[in-house]
């Protein structure tokens, strides 16, 4: 038997006044996302926008419905879009923005689980890493340079 650490790098912002300029302007395009999600039952409303290496920004944000699962995270709107109107077309960074009606979100809120597992997949296809940036509605913002650092274990198609 033998111990492994496993490690995660990120970058932490003060506000998002703090990010370089192009980072800052996507991340103003995933809040812009977040103001129009449906979500009226959680009244906790996240927006996702995509970098593209085509220059395209893709939108996205959550929609939730009465029967709880079916409704839809806001990063995995964004990025199944992305694949469906921009098909192999590489993403370089995601920003995602989370608020809610009923209190201040004013930490950083990072992708659910299966948000992870989902955007892990098109890093890992496309074989380059891109940049993961959130944050609540103010406050500090988190960036890392790889999905894969905020999923370590992540499983993937080796495994079938």
């Amino acid at each position: 038997m033998k111990d492994i650490t496993i490690t995660a790098k990120a970058t932490l912002f003060s506000t998002m006044s703090e990010l370089p300029l192009a980072d800052k302007e996507l991340m103003q395009r995933a809040v812009k996302a977040r103001k129009n999600a449906y979500a009226p039952y959680s009244k906790f409303s996240v927006g996702a926008a995509l970098l593209l290496e085509n220059g395209n920004i893709v939108i996205g944000n959550n929609q939730e419905n009465a029967a709880y699962p079916s409704g839809m995270c806001a990063e995995r709107v964004a990025i199944w879009q992305a694949g469906a109107l921009f098909p192999g077309v590489k993403i370089l960074k995601i920003a995602i923005s989370a608020s809610s009606s009923i209190t201040l979100v004013d930490k950083p809120v990072g992708p659910c689980g299966a948000c992870r597992q989902t955007l892990s997949e098109y890093e890992i296809n496309q074989q380059q890493p891109f940049e993961v940036i959130f944050m609540g509605e103010v406050g500090e913002v988190i960036k890392t340079t790889s999905l894969l650092s905020l999923l370590p274990f992540s499983f993937d198609k080796s495994y079938l």
